[in-house]
Formats: C-alpha cells, sequence, structure tokens
C-alpha cells in the first residue's frame, strides 16, 4: 500500500540556497534572511536580480553578486541614506537599477501574480519615473480618461523571507505579522525560502490556523538567529553595533579606497564561516544573547 504521508519542506541551509542560481532574479523580505543572504555570498553566485532594499541588498552586491537592482530604497536606515557599496557600484556603472517607488514595485509583483502583462497604478505620474525606467508607460485609463502608468511584471525566481516558525509542510507563521512586501514577494515567485526562528509541530499549526501568514511554502530552513545582525520580532532586536561595523567598512571601501576593511568583513563573517552556526560563533553568544527584546 503507497504512504499517504506529506511531504516535508525541510532543508538545509546550503541545500537551499543552491535553488538559487546565477543569472536568476531573486526577492528578499524583511527583515531579510541574512543565512540565506550570507550563503549565497559564500557559493559565489553572481549576476543576479535582486529584489530588496536596505544593507542586506548592500552585502550582496559587497559580495559581487548583483547585476540588477530592484530597488525603492537602497539605505541603512540609520543615519545611512544611501548604501555604500550600492552607491560605489551605481558611480562606477558596476550595476543596473530599475527605478521605481514602494507603490510601483507592489504593482509590479502583484502583476506577476495575476500573470498579467501590466496593472496601472497612479503612483510616479508627474514625476520623472518614467522617463528614467523605460519599462513604466503612461497610459490613459480607457473607461475614465485618468493618465496612469502601466506597470510590468516583477517576478522573482525564488523569494527568500525570515519568518517566527514553521511546521515541517511549510505554514508559515510571522509575530506581529509579516514584512509589509512579503506576501507580495512570496505570490509573485516561481518558489519561496522561508528560514525561520524555530520549527514547530503540525498540531501547533492546526491549533490557531489564524495565525498562519503564509501556507504552503516550497522550503523552509531552520535557523536560530537566522535574521542577525537584523531583528526578528518575538525573539531579538537589530545589532546595531554589527551593522555600525559593516557601513564602517563598506564605507572605506568605498570612500577612501580602503578596500581591505571589507574584505577582512566579507571573510570574517561571509566567505570562511562554512555554516550559519559557524558564523553565530564568530558572533559570540555573549552578543547574541544581548539582544533579547525584554
Amino acid at each position: 500500500m503507497e504512504s499517504t504521508e506529506r511531504q516535508q519542506r525541510i532543508l538545509g541551509e546550503t541545500d537551499a540556497a543552491a535553488w538559487v542560481e546565477s543569472g536568476m532574479t531573486i526577492a528578499v523580505g524583511s527583515p531579510p534572511p541574512m543565512a540565506l543572504v550570507r550563503q549565497l555570498i559564500r557559493r559565489g553566485v553572481s549576476d543576479l536580480t535582486v529584489i530588496d532594499s536596505g544593507l542586506s541588498l548592500d552585502l550582496l552586491i559587497a559580495g559581487g553578486c548583483v547585476r540588477k537592482v530592484v530597488s525603492y530604497y537602497a539605505g541603512g536606515g540609520f543615519g545611512v541614506a544611501v548604501a555604500p557599496s550600492f552607491r560605489r557600484a551605481v558611480e562606477q556603472g558596476e550595476i543596473e537599477v530599475w527605478e521605481c517607488e514602494e507603490g510601483i514595485l507592489a504593482t509590479g509583483l502583484q502583476a506577476a501574480a495575476q500573470a498579467l502583462p501590466f496593472l496601472p497604478w497612479r503612483g510616479g505620474v508627474g514625476t520623472s519615473l518614467p522617463q528614467v525606467n523605460p519599462d513604466l508607460k503612461l497610459m490613459t485609463d480607457p473607461i475614465g480618461g485618468e493618465t496612469l502608468i502601466a506597470v510590468p511584471p516583477v517576478k522573482p525566481d525564488v523569494t527568500l523571507l525570515h519568518a517566527a516558525t514553521a511546521d515541517p509542510y511549510g505554514n508559515v507563521q510571522h509575530i506581529g505579522g509579516p514584512g509589509w512586501l512579503d506576501l507580495f514577494l512570496h505570490r509573485a515567485a516561481d518558489r519561496t525560502i522561508v528560514q525561520v526562528e524555530r520549527i514547530i509541530a503540525n498540531e501547533d499549526t492546526r491549533a490557531n490556523p489564524w495565525a498562519t501568514t503564509i501556507p504552503s511554502v516550497d522550503a523552509v530552513v531552520r535557523a536560530p538567529y537566522g535574521a542577525h545582525p537584523y531583528y526578528s520580532r518575538g525573539f531579538y532586536v537589530q545589532d546595531q553595533a554589527h551593522l555600525q561595523a559593516y557601513v564602517s567598512a563598506a564605507n572605506a571601501s568605498a570612500r577612501e579606497n580602503r578596500p581591505d576593511d571589507l574584505v577582512h568583513y566579507l571573510a570574517t563573517y561571509c566567505r570562511q564561516p562554512a555554516t550559519h552556526a559557524d558564523y553565530l560563533e564568530r558572533v559570540g553568544i555573549k552578543r547574541l544573547l544581548s539582544l533579547y527584546e525584554y
């Protein structure tokens, strides 16, 4: 008699990261799944189109993974108006930027999710966005006559997310809800990988089904402290000192012609640690335990 057991979707970090191949389009949620981001740098994946914002995007650029950026904001969020590796790569013509604002990005993701050639959007009408991004086309609403922007699909091959928990079958639960674009990124993608702080039993999922934010993702990666140096709601706060150390190293490379600082950071925290557990050992248990929310 054939087994009717459901397929478990738990993967190791290296197996999950292997889904991302050079030249693909990937999306990174918020907070970013940094364990997976570091795995991509470690593997030397390149020529990616990356839908992301903040310093996780900057780290992928610093690691040599990025050819094209789709982003509404490439900054640090704590006094870093423009992320340093992003600025340097754009100024030197090393990466292409698909200019947009948040609403345009969400509209493009929704068009991909619905398998539509475009969706209309009001945001950006009257700005220079259609000039700097020729993929955005001005159009006239055939019903009301209003000028709108036609936004083409923005489709990731793989979306990478971080969440609080998931059961073995890919039913994901966040604490305090997902990052605001996470659901758009998931629906638009061919496949979604979610790294989580804890794996929970399917019985726990069924006991509180309304807490499930994303059902049946393609892969789940167990990664305690997996968002570090970012926060994970219900588990730990952002490691400002670590993020500032990265920004200082990236600034030294981009502005002061001291690339060794950034090379040292990437080697210490991305390339030399073979696994996420090795990375956590580099950070140190005292630092990690200091990041509890309460």
